[in-house]
C-alpha cells in the first residue's frame, strides 16, 4: 500500500531522517521530558539538516517538497516516543510558519520565515483563550489600532512553545462588534514589552513548554498584521485542516510503534512454558489493533494527497483526527495491558506512550467539537469553503 504514496526518494529521506533521531535526538529525550526544555542545539541541527523547510518554498531557504515528506517527518518523529518533543517541532513547523507562508509578505517572510527554516527562530500559534478553546469566534483577546501601532490585550494558553518561542501569530479582535468576522492574525515578536508566559504542568508531552500567555498593552507594528484585517477567522479555519491531518498522521504513527514494541515484547516474554505471542486470546487482539490503526493509516494517506492536490478537505481531515486518535488512545491501552506491570513502569515507554496520546482527541479541536462539524457537513449539508 505505501507504494502508492512513496517513492524511492520519499524512502531515503525517511531512512536518514530516522537516523537523524536515533543519533541526535534520542540520546537526550528522558533529560527532555524531565526538565520541560528542549535545548536549543537540536532546532539547529533541525533547521541545518533542512527538516522544517520541507514543505516550504526555496526562495526563503525551504525544499518545496510534497506532503508525503511532511508525513515522514511527522511518523519518524513519534517513534522517539516523546509527544512533547514531536509537538515542539511540528507546532513550530505547521502552525506557526503556515501562517506565515500563507499569510505573510514577503518581507514578514524574509524575517521570520527564512530564520524558522533555519531554526534560528522558533514560532508559536496563539489561539486558544482560558475561556475559549474549540470556540475560536469566542476569543476575547483584542488589538485596537492606535495610529502606527495596534496594542494588544489579553491572554491565551495551552500554547506549545508558548515559552521559549522568539515569536508568536496571534489571533485577537480588531473589530469585536463583528464576532469572528473581525478577527485578525498578528506575528509579535517575543521581546515586545508587555508579554508574559507562565509554564503549564502537564499530564504528558512533558518535553515541550506549554504556556499560558498574557498580553498587556503590548504594542505590535502595522506591518506585523498578517494578511488582511478582519480576515483571521477564515484563515485559522482554512489552516485548522492541516493541523487535524497532523494530528490523525501522529495518531497511527505511534499506535504503529506502539504495536511493533509489543509484539517484541510478547515474543520475549515466556509464560507456562512458551511465549506469550503463542496466546490466541492475545493474538486476537493485536491482530485487531493492527486492523484498526492500517485503516486510520490509510485513509491519512490518502487525505494527505488530496489536500496535496490542493483540494479543500475540512471533513476528511476533521474525520482523521476524530478516528485515528480514539484508536490511538485504545491502542496504547491495551499494549500496555499486554505488557502486564511491566507497562505501568516508567522505564518501559508505554507509560509515556499513554499519558502522550490522552492529548490527540483533546488538542486541535476536541472529538465532541469534531463530531459536530461533521454531523453538520453530512446531516446539514454545511460547506466550509477556503478563506479567498
Amino acid at each position: 500500500m505505501n507504494q502508492s504514496y512513496f517513492t524511492e526518494e520519499h524512502e531515503f529521506f525517511r531512512t536518514s531522517f530516522r537516523d537523524f533521531l536515533q543519533k541526535e535526538v534520542t540520546p537526550h529525550i528522558e533529560k527532555w521530558e524531565k526538565t520541560g526544555t528542549i535545548e536549543r542545539f537540536i532546532w539547529k541541527k533541525m533547521g541545518e539538516m533542512g527538516y522544517f523547510g520541507i514543505s516550504y518554498p526555496e526562495a526563503y531557504g525551504g525544499l518545496n517538497l510534497d506532503l508525503f515528506y511532511m508525513v515522514i517527518f511527522l511518523e519518524e518523529m513519534q517513534r522517539v516516543n516523546s509527544g512533547g518533543f514531536a509537538a515542539a517541532m511540528w507546532a513550530h513547523a505547521y502552525l506557526a510558519m503556515t501562517h506565515l507562508h500563507k499569510e505573510g509578505n514577503h518581507e514578514q517572510k524574509e524575517k521570520y520565515l527564512t530564520p524558522s527554516i533555519s531554526g534560528e527562530k522558533i514560532g508559536c500559534l496563539c489561539i486558544t483563550e482560558p475561556f475559549g478553546g474549540s470556540d475560536v469566534g469566542g476569543m476575547r483577546s483584542t488589538a485596537v489600532k492606535e495610529g502606527s501601532h495596534y496594542v494588544l490585550n489579553g491572554s491565551k494558553t495551552f500554547i506549545t512553545n508558548g515559552v521559549y518561542s522568539d515569536y508568536l501569530i496571534v489571533a485577537a479582535k480588531t473589530k469585536p462588534e463583528l464576532g469572528n468576522k473581525g478577527i485578525s492574525i498578528f506575528v509579535v515578536d517575543r521581546d515586545t514589552p508587555g508579554i508574559a508566559s507562565t509554564k503549564l504542568d502537564k499530564l504528558g508531552w512533558r518535553a515541550s513548554d506549554t504556556a499560558e500567555i498574557s498580553f498587556d498593552n503590548v504594542k505590535i507594528p502595522v506591518e506585523n498584521l498578517l494578511g488582511s484585517e478582519n480576515e483571521g477567522f477564515a484563515y485559522i479555519m482554512q489552516h485548522f485542516a492541516l493541523e487535524r491531518l497532523i494530528m490523525g498522521v501522529n495518531a497511527h504513527a505511534r499506535s504503529e510503534w506502539a504495536i511493533e514494541y509489543t509484539i517484541q515484547y510478547m515474543k520475549d516474554r515466556m509464560a507456562f512454558g512458551k511465549s506469550i505471542s503463542k496466546f490466541q486470546a492475545l493474538r486476537h487482539q493485536v491482530a485487531q489493533m493492527s486492523t484498526e490503526v492500517e485503516v486510520c493509516k490509510t485513509f491519512n494517506y490518502q487525505v494527505t494527497k488530496s489536500l496535496d492536490e490542493g483540494l479543500y478537505v475540512v471533513k476528511e481531515a476533521t474525520m482523521s483526527k476524530l478516528i485515528s486518535t480514539k484508536i490511538a488512545d485504545e491502542v496504547a491501552y491495551q499494549c500496555l495491558q499486554l505488557l502486564g506491570g511491566y507497562g505501568y513502569m516508567e522505564e518501559y515507554p508505554l507509560a509515556r506512550l499513554l499519558r502522550d496520546s490522552r492529548l490527540g482527541p483533546i488538542g486541535g479541536g476536541t472529538s465532541e467539537i469534531l463530531r459536530e462539524i461533521i454531523a453538520k457537513m453530512v446531516i446539514d449539508g454545511k460547506e466550509y469553503k477556503p478563506a479567498t
